[in-house]
């Protein structure tokens, strides 16, 4: 069994210079070539249920389906929820076998989100798992404007909520479909000096290669959660497998063909973050 929380994760990371990926899920088949990746490259990996996943599949059932993977996996597997909004959320998937919450308070006062991250992390401790909050809300591609993350904000935010891990904003944006941004370095490097805990990028998807590389080597960002990437290559292997016959209709034949291309994907993505050799 190699179930594992954020922190067992995280913490050889921030120690050792390489990061994590944070694997965005949908649905079984994507799941499966992420842990299938993971193993190829020999490496961690944190399968993440955010809000349009459990959208679709209720809580209780992805994190039978993590544990599943987890249990029978070489490496380590994390089950993470990704943006919790709620205790309720939270507390939900802390039952339902999740090792790892990520509790999403930045649209809010930082006294608030202080405040209630500190209790979603006060629970997730109680129970032997993990906590990730966000300070400085990280936008949309085509929708939300991020807010920068305030380095002496930061400091306050991770002394006072308690939190294994947290996420900034340093011109990130979730759903970027190209890599044409980067990371606002100076900014990453105030956070740092200020702060201990290990440091998360939401919306890694933008985030050139090289830039990944280097960040996971030489800072203490231990975390890219990958998403819109890894959808597309999906997308593009479901619409190839579809169209290759328009009398086709057995969903489980038509899936099994993304497998490879999501795969080989993944495992680009996993060996940008690895450490110096």
């Amino acid at each position: 069994m190699t179930l594992a929380t954020l922190s067992e994760v995280l913490q050889p990371a921030l120690k050792q210079g390489y990061a994590v990926a944070g694997l965005v899920t949908l649905g079984w088949e994507e799941m499966r070539a992420y842990v299938a990746a993971a193993e190829a490259e020999e490496v961690s990996v944190i399968l993440q249920a955010g809000p349009s996943c459990r959208a679709h599949t209720p809580l209780p059932v992805l994190g039978k389906m993590f544990r599943q993977l987890a249990e029978n996996a070489s490496v380590p597997v994390v089950a993470h929820l990704d943006h919790g909004y709620t205790f309720e959320e939270c507390k939900e998937a802390l039952d339902s076998g999740f090792t790892s919450l990520m509790f999403d308070g930045s649209r809010k006062p930082l006294a608030q989100n202080i405040e209630e991250t500190a209790r979603i992390a006060e629970m997730a401790h109680a129970a032997g798992i993990s906590c990730e909050g966000e300070i400085g809300f990280v936008g949309y591609s085509g929708g939300e404007n991020s807010a920068g993350t305030d380095p002496e904000e930061a400091a306050k935010f991770a002394r006072e909520s308690g939190v294994d891990a947290m996420a900034i904003s340093v011109g990130n944006v979730h759903l970027q479909q190209d890599k044409e941004g980067g990371l606002d370095e100076p900014r990453i490097r105030a956070i740092e000096a200020v702060t201990e805990v290990p440091l998360v990028i939401h919306g890694g998807s933008g985030v050139p290669v090289a830039q990944r590389t280097a960040l996971a080597r030489g800072s203490k960002i231990c975390k890219f959660n990958i998403g819109t990437e890894l959808r597309m290559a999906f997308g593009h292997a479901l619409r190839d497998s579809v169209n290759k016959d328009e009398n086709r209709f057995d969903r489980v034949q038509i899936l099994q063909e993304t497998h490879d291309p999501v795969f080989d994907a993944t495992r680009r993505v996993l060996r940008a973050f690895k450490g110096a050799e």
